[in-house]
């Protein structure tokens, strides 16, 4: 379905649930719609999908998270080149980014369902990165390792508070990495 906006009865088969309790979200306000002149309601496609990713209404009928894709943010080219290496030999799809600007071009474009990302880069750092993609409907369900070279308690708590999955200092062994990937995504 490549609608853009779906009527109660679509949506609810986009979603696999039942037009009924749709009807209920819709009803109180958890789902945003719009009311036509002629009295329907209608949704937005991309307020459908963030709402039923926030409900864990997995899987949608169209919908397909990219499980393996790793969207690796990091101003320093040998620490990119490294950690992209290592989740390439198992059989990750990878991405990388330079700085925190070049990162939001692409997560619409790659959909990350992780994005390990250092905290200090010049520009757009890895705190508003963070905090722009976990209020962003669209995509606050990927997940952030959050990977800082200067690592105190204040970052930690800060990084958290803007919305992180995860958090390490640098150097980050093998190991240790591989490990909180594959627990962030499972």
């Amino acid at each position: 379905m490549n609608q853009e906006i779906l009527s109660v009865p679509q949506a609810a088969k986009y979603c696999a649930i039942s037009r009924v309790t749709l009807w209920k979200y819709v009803k109180s306000g958890e789902l945003k719609s719009s009311l036509t002149p002629g009295g329907h309601y209608r949704i937005l496609r991309k307020d459908l999908e963030a709402f039923a990713r926030q409900k864990g209404m997995y899987p949608l009928v169209n919908y397909h998270p990219p499980e393996k894709k790793i969207l690796i943010v990091d101003d320093d080219a040998a620490i990119r080149e490294l950690i992209e290496r290592t989740l390439s030999a198992q059989q990750y799809e990878t991405e990388t980014a330079a700085e925190g600007f070049e990162a939001g071009v692409k997560v619409p474009t790659f959909q990350p369902s992780l994005i390990i990302l250092d905290l200090h880069m010049p520009g757009t750092d890895g705190f508003e990165v963070c905090r722009q993609i976990k209020q962003n409907p669209a995509t606050s369900h990927i997940k952030i390792l959050a990977i800082t070279g200067f690592g105190t308690e204040e970052k930690k708590d800060r990084i958290f508070a803007e919305g992180a999955d995860g958090y390490l200092v640098k150097p980050v062994r093998k190991d240790t990495l591989l490990r909180h990937v594959k627990e962030l995504l499972s």
